[in-house]
């Protein structure tokens, strides 16, 4: 990722580096927009599979994204900030109602 790189981080996103009590993220820039990219990426793939697991599998969608974070955690590579985001964007990509919480879902 070049230094120049303009990608807008949403609010949501950079909430996730923001520390109690502090005004800036407790993160670089660069570090918070390759989470982030990888993050977005990830919420993309998963919508596809989501909308298999949703049909094929005649879950309902809050059964659907409780897998898809679960699986997130499992694979060590986001952590449960990360995830929660991911499942989130999932969500709003596939215009589904977002989760109050991931242990509600």
């Amino acid at each position: 990722m070049s230094e120049d790189n303009q990608v807008e981080i949403p609010q949501s996103f950079i909430a996730l580096f923001m520390e109690p009590g502090r005004s800036k993220p407790a993160a670089t820039r660069f570090f918070i927009a390759e989470r982030y990219e990888l993050c977005e990426d990830m919420a993309s793939l998963l919508t596809q599979t989501a909308q298999e697991m949703l049909h094929g599998l005649g879950i309902a969608e809050s059964d659907v994204l409780l897998r898809c974070y679960q699986g997130l955690l499992a694979g060590e590579i986001f952590n449960p900030a990360e995830s929660e985001w991911v499942v989130r964007r999932l969500a709003e990509l596939s215009q589904w109602r977002q989760p109050d919480a991931m242990g509600s879902l």
